[in-house]
């Protein structure tokens, strides 16, 4: 925790975390506890039956209002228990990308996609107006209001995606592997924008991704599940550089990190914390050389 966020309350806290779905027999969560501050871009990690798409779900309540199974402690989304909310209540606070974007995508037009939630909300009409202009802005995907949904590319659809969830003001955007459809061009339009809502708006981000040198460059804070549990948490430099544990779990870590690491493994000198960023690694690798 940092100084910052020791004088602030959590606007999400995970206590004890554990769910089985109803046809399986295993737990996909087992006994999860962390917290998430405002303003915190948080990434989730984890190979696939990791549990990262069932945490994902539990943070507005979907999981376990309208997903059959056994759940086991809770979570507070600024103090409301996820149980508690109805879930159309809770979208207010916790707006949900998921990983593709088609499955989101059902109006006619641009313009209609991000007014549904709004819709459904009876935010007044002068203000919808508003505040889809405003989205849309956000996202680059402005003067596109009459363009069918379908006729976007993968990374506009996304964006689409983002721009309906944002629209109706949550103070925290969770994303399941939004770009794992996407090609490069798509995926670094998406985390463009998800840049932008955290740094200059001050959105609560948490996100389940496998783009490590994408988190590494953004996020506060990286939780590693594996097979339901929690493995580490802690901030990306302090994660990554963990280098044996994250291949141990089957992930990777990032491509500098990786590098510098097997240096260190052949007796070359260098910093004792391995870089995480190419920015990074050129301050830390300047000058550098020879072994031990």
């Amino acid at each position: 925790m940092t100084a910052t966020n020791a004088a602030k309350e959590p606007i999400i806290r995970v206590e004890g975390l554990s769910f089985k779905y109803a046809t399986a027999t295993e737990k996909a969560l087992k006994e999860i506890n962390f917290t998430v501050f405002p303003g915190e871009y948080v990434a989730i990690l984890g190979l696939s039956g990791a549990g990262k798409t069932t945490l994902c779900l539990s943070l507005n309540g979907i999981i376990p209002q309208m997903v059959m199974g056994e759940k086991e402690g809770r979570c507070l989304i600024k103090g409301q228990d996820t149980d508690e909310v109805p879930v159309r209540e809770m979208a207010k606070t916790v707006g949900m990308v998921f990983d593709n974007p088609e499955y989101q995508l059902t109006q006619l037009t641009v313009e209609g996609e991000v007014a549904l939630g709004l819709e459904n909300l009876g935010i007044p009409y002068e203000e919808m107006l508003t505040r889809i202009k405003e989205a849309l802005k956000v996202v680059g995907l402005e003067g596109l209001e009459e363009r069918s949904p379908m006729q976007l590319s993968g990374g506009q659809q996304q964006r689409l995606a983002i721009a309906a969830a944002m629209a109706m003001y949550p103070e925290i955007l969770v994303l399941d592997e939004p770009t794992t459809n996407l090609d490069p061009i798509g995926k670094e339009e998406v985390f463009e924008v998800l840049q932008r809502l955290n740094r200059e708006k001050g959105m609560t981000i948490v996100i389940a991704e496998h783009e490590v040198e994408v988190i590494a460059e953004y996020a506060d804070r990286v939780i590693i599940l594996d097979r339901g549990e929690l493995i580490t948490n802690g901030p990306p430099a302090e994660v990554f550089n963990d280098v044996e544990t994250i291949s141990r779990l089957g992930l990777r870590t990032p491509q500098v990190t990786e590098f510098g690491y097997r240096l260190k493994k052949k007796g070359h000198n260098l910093p004792e914390q391995l870089p995480i960023t190419l920015q990074d690694a050129v301050k830390k690798y300047s000058g550098v050389g020879g072994k031990k």
